[in-house]
């Protein structure tokens, strides 16, 4: 019988993630929770600590690098204590999910031995997503046009014709929520933790596919996420905005080996639409 963990990442945002466990704790389809404090400034990990139990771990992190590090730290957490854990459940703290949804996917990773990653349709406020492409080079520019990143971001989707049956196979999945055999993650070097957040979906994709491993979104499963509800409460958005356009160039340069002149006009293209945020910013706080 296979077994699932969850790792739940924390930063300054306790009602959060307690008010996730509460909803989750009597899951029977997971073994065992653990939720990671990511160094929290506030009181979060003492807080957290009243959710110890058998079932679950609340651990800290040894200093604050960000989500892939954050997460790393819990899978090989959970994989050292538990050496029974065959799959891994990703979870932001903001997540809705019922039970049922969770053992589908488990379902499909005990049936698919071929797939690696698995994961649900996610209900984002007025969106649905299913999964993407990895961005182009040319997709990368646009999205650091203000006003027109929203074409590259509808060119990365697939048509809603490709999603057929109950498994679609997709490059990229979101990094809210998924599964993923723990073997595989191993294997690919769990996440990169050379950004501090953001596109770690589109690096650990990358990692998938230089490995042969599947990806999969399961159409008939379903979750709620209430996007950036920890990160907004921690970060403004222009540090956000700076934080992102970092990890895009760490992808573009590590991952798709772009060369000088091509980075060049990358970032041209990042400071200047950058410079219209900080100018959008400053008058509507006025």
């Amino acid at each position: 019988m296979s077994k699932i963990g969850i790792v739940i990442l924390n930063y300054n945002d306790y009602e959060t993630t307690n008010s996730f466990v509460n909803k989750i704790i009597n899951y029977k389809v997971i073994d065992q929770i653990l939720v990671v404090d990511n160094k929290s400034s506030d009181d979060s990990y003492k807080k957290l600590q009243r959710l110890k139990n058998n079932h679950i771990d609340v651990v800290c992190s040894d200093k604050n690098k960000g989500y892939a590090y954050g997460n790393n730290y819990g899978v090989k957490y959970l994989e050292k204590k538990y050496k029974d854990i065959d799959y891994i459940i990703i979870s932001n703290p903001d997540i809705i999910v019922d039970e049922h949804d969770i053992e589908k996917l488990k379902k499909d990773l005990d049936e698919n031995q071929n797939i690696s990653v698995v994961a649900p349709v996610i209900h984002e406020y007025n969106k649905v997503i299913r999964g993407w492409k990895e961005p182009t080079y040319l997709q990368e520019l646009v999205l650091n046009m203000n006003y027109f990143h929203k074409f590259a971001t509808k060119s990365m989707q697939y048509k809603d014709d490709y999603y057929t049956g109950t498994l679609t196979r997709v490059e990229v999945v979101h990094g809210c929520f998924f599964m993923i055999r723990l073997k595989d993650f191993k294997k690919v070097d769990y996440f990169d933790e050379g950004t501090f957040l953001y596109y770690e979906e589109n690096i650990l994709a990358r990692k998938l596919k230089n490995n042969n491993m599947l990806t999969y979104v399961d159409l008939d499963t379903n979750i709620i996420h209430n996007y950036s509800v920890s990160v907004s409460k921690s970060i403004n958005n222009i540090k956000r905005y700076k934080i992102l356009k970092d990890s895009q160039k760490y992808y573009e340069v590590k991952y798709n080996k772009i060369n000088f002149f091509k980075l060049a006009i990358l970032r041209l293209f990042y400071y200047i639409s950058l410079g219209v945020s900080y100018i959008i910013y400053l008058f509507g706080h006025k």
